[in-house]
């Protein structure tokens, strides 16, 4: 049995002092595999030197809603050049709409656009980061489909509500669940939850981020995807063995890994 943890940030500094160890936990834990999403394309060198001493580490190159103020075509042109150069990239992102921390949504829609026209230029999926902004992504990804366009990929870090979720399912998006989904006051998310069809379901910590419950409050790491599986194996009423299997095989299919 192993897990693989679809959204990580392990490039942070409070990564930096103990990296071996908390590598040696995740592999210990079943971890086979990783994705590693960028925030923005300047931190993409430190991940590429992470990824070459790591070999289950994949990446994504993007720029996160909450950069979206550095936004330029100079920037859109260096995502598309290192995504195309770099094999071990199988995903743009991390992208998306965040309106709980910014309002410059004119910026957001530009950045999420240029990033939804280079994954559909190089046939990957989107990583999308979406907070407070579900019904304005919608209708940013649905007016991307007039154009021709299919995008895909995975909401990330899932908290959306079950009308939400089913809303991206429509558009035929992976839906990826955090340590949120053990937090006992995640009733609607854990609802959210329930509904995924079996093969749309991921699983990921986004570390150094929310850590599950019961390591909440604590440094997150990719180790702690295993509370999440089993939190939601509990959810969806079948055993952790088989959801970690399905799981795993999701995102070998969602992001085109060769599994290891």
């Amino acid at each position: 049995m192993t897990l693989i943890d679809t959204h990580v940030h392990v490039n942070f500094d409070r990564f930096e002092a103990d990296f071996e160890q908390v590598r040696d936990r995740w592999r210990a834990a079943g971890v086979s595999q990783l994705i590693h999403s960028c925030v923005h394309p300047r931190e993409f060198s430190r991940t590429q030197a992470i990824a070459a001493q790591v070999p289950e580490l994949s990446l994504a190159v993007g720029l996160h809603p909450l950069e979206a103020q550095d936004w330029t075509e100079d920037l859109a042109r260096e995502i598309h050049r290192l995504a195309q150069e770099e094999r071990r990239v199988v995903a743009i992102g991390e992208t998306g709409l965040d309106f709980f921390k910014s309002d410059n949504r004119p910026q957001q829609t530009a950045a999420l656009q240029g990033q939804l026209k280079i994954a559909q230029a190089l046939n990957l999926p989107v990583i999308i980061h979406c907070r407070d902004a579900a019904s304005a992504l919608v209708e940013e990804l649905q007016q991307f489909r007039t154009l021709g366009a299919q995008p895909r990929g995975v909401m990330h870090c899932w908290a959306g509500t079950p009308e939400e979720t089913q809303a991206f399912l429509d558009l035929g998006f992976y839906i990826s669940f955090s340590g949120i989904v053990t937090f006992k006051n995640a009733q609607t998310l854990q609802e959210s939850a329930k509904l995924v069809p079996d093969d749309r379901l991921l699983i990921e910590t986004d570390c150094p981020f929310l850590a599950p419950v019961p390591k909440r409050g604590k440094r997150n790491e990719p180790a702690f995807v295993r509370h999440v599986a089993e939190t939601l194996a509990q959810l969806r009423g079948v055993s952790f063995h088989d959801l970690a299997e399905q799981t795993r095989q999701n995102a070998i299919a969602c992001f085109s890994l060769n599994p290891v």
